[in-house]
């Protein structure tokens, strides 16, 4: 069984801040990671955004984007936990364009599909 805290797209959910934030009702955290976010994305984040329950967890919020994903859409209306199990992850054009910007995910999916 595949582990649920790993996202549609190859993000590690259980390592989010979003995530830690929400499962540990830590406002130092939301604080802190909507800071970053806000820097590193050029997005407003606010701390009250800061709450996800991960991804594949069927029940709980769910962080913004990660609530309209196209690949977590795709991958669940195709049955799949993750995109590593879709045989056209290679001309996927919303897949590969995520790889280029966060390469962890990317080594995470193909490690997946290599077992």
């Amino acid at each position: 069984m595949q582990n649920i805290m790993i996202a549609s797209c190859g993000l590690d959910c259980a390592q989010c801040g979003a995530y830690l934030a929400w499962k540990g009702d830590d406002q130092a955290l939301r604080e802190k990671t909507a800071k970053e976010w806000a820097s590193s994305f050029g997005f407003a984040f606010g701390p009250e955004m800061i709450n996800c329950s991960g991804c594949r967890v069927a029940d709980g919020p769910k962080i913004g984007h990660c609530a309209e994903c196209a690949m977590r859409s795709c991958s669940g209306a195709k049955g799949f936990g993750t995109c590593a199990e879709c045989a056209e992850i290679a001309n996927c054009k919303d897949i590969q364009g995520f790889f280029s910007q966060v390469p962890d995910a990317k080594a995470r999916l193909e490690g997946m599909r290599a077992k």
